[in-house]
């Protein structure tokens, strides 16, 4: 499933580093606007306890996790809806992704210059929204001129669409992005087709110092990141970008030592990926035998047989039937053989909506 997260966000509030720690992979992450022009493109493992159990159970030849792809886009600037800082370059790239990432810079640090002079977290989310909204505000403006002519012609989805478009410029007149809009299915699915960036799903990241991370109370900053994201209906962490790269470069074992050493439950980074799944509404469900233990990526609410497209096309057109069971079942039980024994395993067919964590066999005929 090539589902996307674009990390965007000011010059040098720490996306390269976030993006660096992400990937472990080694992209400039210089002190001066621009550092990163073309977007890079980093596939990123999900943190997985599950499959990491079910890999001790059937000890496969190979294990598979599931993936998500990030994208490390330039830094935005005051103007980027105009052209600042090839700024249109940038907001096309943003166009692409399917969720945002927005990296906030949440730290004092008088050698890392900042654009704006200064550090102050709600101007600079205000900032990069503000060119996003004007963006949509031009394209809601073209696209309201065109299906206008075709409501004058009597055309009912060109109505509706001109009804819809024109509340959106209104919200967005307003300075609010589309998301916050309290759609109904129906005008979702519409807005979904105007292709606007502030309908993307927002994660804000408040980038900290190594003192704050290690301790319990968020600092001022960073809470009043806290505060925005809820009062905009978003979701927002917090995670010491310098940190986690020193953290990213280190094997298993390390990594769990490292963290024992600073107090810290996980690496933050495995927060980041997690809540970017649960942004994306996505969800993990499980092949496992001798050969291959797999964890495969769907969206919340599929149906079997589009789980079952996940791994073959073929699985879906000739879907039959999934024997299922339960992840926790398996744990408790220990092996499949006992799970047929006690009838945990289940034969469902094309209506059931797969769970989190269910292991799946597809029964198919093509």
């Amino acid at each position: 499933m090539a589902l996307t997260c674009g990390i965007v966000g000011l010059p040098n509030v720490g996306k390269s580093t976030v993006f660096n720690a992400l990937t472990a992979s080694d992209i400039p992450a210089e002190n001066y606007p621009f550092c990163t022009i073309d977007p890079n493109v980093g596939i990123v493992m999900v943190p997985d306890e599950k499959l990491s159990a079910l890999a001790k159970i059937y000890a496969p030849d190979k294990t598979t996790p599931a993936i998500m792809e990030f994208v490390d886009i330039a830094g935005l600037v005051r103007g980027a809806s105009k052209g600042e800082g090839l700024g249109n370059q940038f907001l096309g790239h943003i166009r692409e992704v399917t969720a945002i990432v927005h990296v906030v810079r949440c730290f004092e640090d008088e050698n890392i210059t900042h654009v704006e002079g200064s550090i102050d977290p709600i101007r600079d989310v205000e900032t990069i929204e503000s060119e996003l909204i004007i963006k949509d505000l031009d394209s809601v403006e073209k696209q309201l001129h065109r299906v206008t002519k075709l409501a004058r012609s009597g055309d009912k989805g060109a109505r509706a669409d001109e009804e819809l478009l024109t509340r959106i410029r209104v919200h967005l007149d307003d300075i609010k992005p589309a998301r916050s809009i309290d759609f109904d299915p129906e005008e979702m699915k519409r807005a979904h087709g105007y292709f606007l960036l502030t309908m993307k799903p927002v994660l804000y990241v408040a980038n900290v110092d190594e003192n704050e991370i290690l301790a319990e109370k968020r600092g001022e900053l960073t809470q009043r990141l806290f505060d925005y994201a809820e009062s905009t209906g978003a979701i927002a962490l917090r995670l010491c970008g310098k940190l986690e790269q020193e953290i990213a470069l280190l094997d298993d074992v390390e990594k769990i030592e490292f963290c024992s050493e600073f107090g810290l439950e996980e690496p933050g980074l495995n927060k980041l990926i997690h809540r970017a799944y649960d942004l994306l509404q996505l969800q993990s469900f499980y092949t496992a035998g001798p050969k291959e233990v797999r964890a495969w990526t769907i969206r919340k609410g599929s149906t079997a047989p589009k789980a079952a497209a996940e791994i073959h096309t073929d699985f879906e057109k000739g879907f039959i039937k999934a024997a299922i069971f339960k992840f926790d079942d398996l744990m408790i039980h220990g092996s499949e053989k006992i799970l047929k024994e006690k009838g945990l395993i289940s034969l469902q067919g094309k209506e059931y909506i797969v769970q989190e964590g269910d292991c799946i066999y597809f029964h198919f005929n093509v």
